[in-house]
């Protein structure tokens, strides 16, 4: 099979960037995609021309960090998939594939097709985590977590913090990840304790760090590779106000003595 690349070329996170087309041909259409770049590249260095970067973790077993935008989707025209997932055979012969970085201002570029992440590793930082030292590891059903509970927790949890969702998102928002992230811990007894102080702290993180806000177009669940239901966007909006509410029940009023 034939194509035709349009891809994003940048040398770095000041020089300015352009599309540059390319050929490549006799591709297998059992090709990943990631296997048709790098015979792109192939051709290149043979060519004396510098290679096309790209992240590629999941050769390395870290899932999540393949930051293409395909034909104006996030890891391409298949729901439910990573970049390395996605074969050739999706495209018909012949046909012109546009491929470029994510689009948010809180993911910059780095080399062409390269984004910066660690905003994602900021907001968990801020506060997606157990902080409690509950000292040695206890046996698993030691605490007793309801099913459908631990389903749910589950389902949030397999978030692979791709950054698909703010791709998607016009607003770049990240409400699907922290909404993930929030959930999945809130719901068991385990992260319960600390899910106000959380949710607080993970979002004044998002918003130190130029993401948009939500405005429930339900991009983010579409182009999610693992399927994470807005439903957790409800859940990170009615936690948040929970806790603000009883940030500003704490706060002493001007009668009070201090």
């Amino acid at each position: 099979m034939n194509y035709t690349l349009r891809i994003w070329r940048q040398e770095n996170a000041e020089a300015k960037g352009s599309m540059v087309t390319y050929k490549v041909s006799g591709i297998s259409p059992d090709s990943s995609f990631f296997e048709m770049l790098d015979i792109l590249n192939q051709q290149l260095i043979e060519g004396g021309q510098e290679p096309v970067s790209f992240d590629h973790d999941c050769r390395e077993g870290i899932c999540g960090t393949c930051s293409l935008y395909i034909n104006g989707r996030p890891h391409g025209p298949v729901k439910g998939v990573t970049t390395c997932q996605l074969h050739m055979r999706s495209f018909k012969d012949g046909d012109t594939i546009t491929i470029e970085p994510w689009r948010a201002k809180a993911f910059p570029v780095i080399r062409d097709l390269i984004v910066d992440r660690s905003a994602l590793d900021r907001i968990i930082q801020a506060g997606g985590y157990v902080s409690i030292n509950t000292g040695g590891v206890p046996d698993a059903n030691s605490i007793p977590v309801p099913k459908e509970q631990s389903d749910d927790a589950f389902d949030a949890a397999a978030c692979i913090g791709c950054g698909a969702c703010v791709a998607a998102c016009a607003n770049a928002a990240a409400m699907l990840f922290i909404g993930a992230k929030v959930s999945h811990l809130a719901l068991l007894p385990q992260g319960e304790i600390e899910a106000e102080h959380r949710v607080m702290k993970m979002v004044e993180c998002m918003d130190g760090l130029g993401f948009g806000g939500c405005s429930n177009t339900y991009a983010c669940e579409a182009e999610c590779p693992k399927g994470i239901s807005v439903t957790n966007i409800a859940i990170l909006n009615r936690g948040f106000l929970t806790a603000s509410l009883m940030k500003q029940k704490e706060k002493p009023s001007k009668g009070d003595s201090l």
